[in-house]
C-alpha cells in the first residue's frame, strides 16, 4: 500500500516541472556599450521572430550584451553552457523516478519556450551535434519543439527567442557549425571595442579611475598582438575587469595584473616571463 504523503509528492512534483536552469529576470539594466547597430539588429529580430548567432572572441561581452537585451525587451533569460557531454535530453528534458512516480522535467530550453524567454546556447559548438540538431524546429517556419519522450509538440509564443554563440577564433573540423544550421541565423560580429570605450567600460566595471583604466586597455593591446606568437588568445575585456577590480580592492596593479592576466592566458614559462615584462611596462 501506498503510505507516501500526497501533498510530499504534489510539493516533489512541482519541484521537478521547475526548469533544470532558473529563468532569470534582471531586475536592474545591465552595463553594455554599444560599438555598432547591434541593439537595432537584435531589436528587429526579436520583432521579426528570428534566432540571433553572435561570434567573437572570449570576454568580448556576448553574454553581457545577451543580459542587457533581455532587460531592454523586458524578457526572461535562460542561458545554458554548452559542452561535450551535453545531451538532447538536457537541453529538452527527462523522466525521473520520484518514489513510485515518473515525473518529467523540463530542460532548459523546453522551460524557455513555454516561457517565452530567450534561451542563450553559450559556446555552441563545444556541444555535440547530433544534440544541436534539436534547435532546427525552432529557428525556422516552424518555431516549434518537439519533445518525443514526452508526446508532445511545443509551439513558441512569439516573445521566445533563440540566442546562441561561439568562438570562430577556436574552430576546428571537429568543431565546426555546419552551414545548415548557420544559415538558419542572423548574425552580429563582436570583437574588442576600441581603445576609448573599452577603458570606459573598465572603469565602470572594475571600478577604477579613468588614468588606471587606459593602462589596463593599453596591457590588453599588447597581449593581443601576441596571438600567434605564443598566446592562442590576448587578453578579453573580462580579464580587464577582473584586474581592474583587484586594484579597486587595495591590490598593487602588478600583482593584479599578474594574477587576473598573465596566469590566466598562459602556462608556459617563457611566455609567462613576456606577459610579466609587459606588466612591468606598462604600470
Amino acid at each position: 500500500m501506498n503510505t507516501a504523503n500526497p501533498t510530499r509528492r504534489a510539493d516533489v512534483r512541482a519541484e521537478l516541472h521547475a526548469p533544470a536552469t532558473p529563468l532569470v529576470r534582471l531586475a536592474s539594466e545591465p552595463y553594455y556599450h554599444a560599438t555598432g547597430d547591434e541593439l537595432a539588429v537584435f531589436e528587429a529580430a526579436a520583432r521579426s521572430c528570428l534566432p540571433v548567432m553572435l561570434k567573437g572572441p572570449t570576454g568580448c561581452g556576448k553574454t553581457r550584451f545577451v543580459e542587457h537585451m533581455a532587460w531592454r525587451l523586458k524578457r526572461p533569460l535562460v542561458t545554458v553552457a554548452c559542452h561535450d557531454d551535453l545531451t538532447t535530453a538536457d537541453l529538452v528534458g527527462r523522466y525521473l523516478i520520484v518514489g513510485d512516480e515518473t515525473v518529467w522535467m523540463d530542460g532548459p530550453l523546453a522551460a524557455a519556450v513555454r516561457a517565452g524567454a530567450i534561451c542563450y546556447l553559450d559556446e555552441i559548438v563545444e556541444a555535440r551535434k547530433d544534440t544541436t540538431v534539436v534547435i532546427h524546429p525552432l529557428t525556422d517556419s516552424r518555431r516549434a519543439l518537439p519533445v518525443e519522450k514526452h508526446g508532445e509538440y511545443i509551439e513558441a509564443p512569439h516573445d521566445f527567442m533563440l540566442v546562441i554563440s561561439y568562438n570562430p577564433g577556436y574552430q576546428s573540423v571537429l568543431k565546426e557549425m555546419k552551414p545548415s544550421t548557420r544559415q538558419r541565423f542572423v548574425a552580429l560580429d563582436f570583437d574588442y571595442p576600441d581603445a576609448e570605450a573599452e577603458a570606459r567600460i573598465v572603469a565602470h566595471e572594475g571600478g577604477v579611475d579613468a588614468a588606471t583604466a587606459a593602462k589596463l586597455v593599453k596591457l590588453g593591446g599588447l597581449t593581443r598582438k601576441l596571438k600567434g606568437a605564443g598566446l592562442d588568445e590576448g587578453a578579453g575585456t573580462r580579464l580587464l575587469v577582473h584586474a581592474a577590480q583587484l586594484i579597486a580592492s587595495g591590490m598593487a596593479p602588478e600583482i593584479a595584473c599578474i594574477a587576473a592576466i598573465a596566469r590566466p592566458l598562459a602556462d608556459e614559462a617563457d611566455t609567462r616571463d613576456a606577459l610579466d615584462d609587459l606588466i612591468r611596462a606598462v604600470f
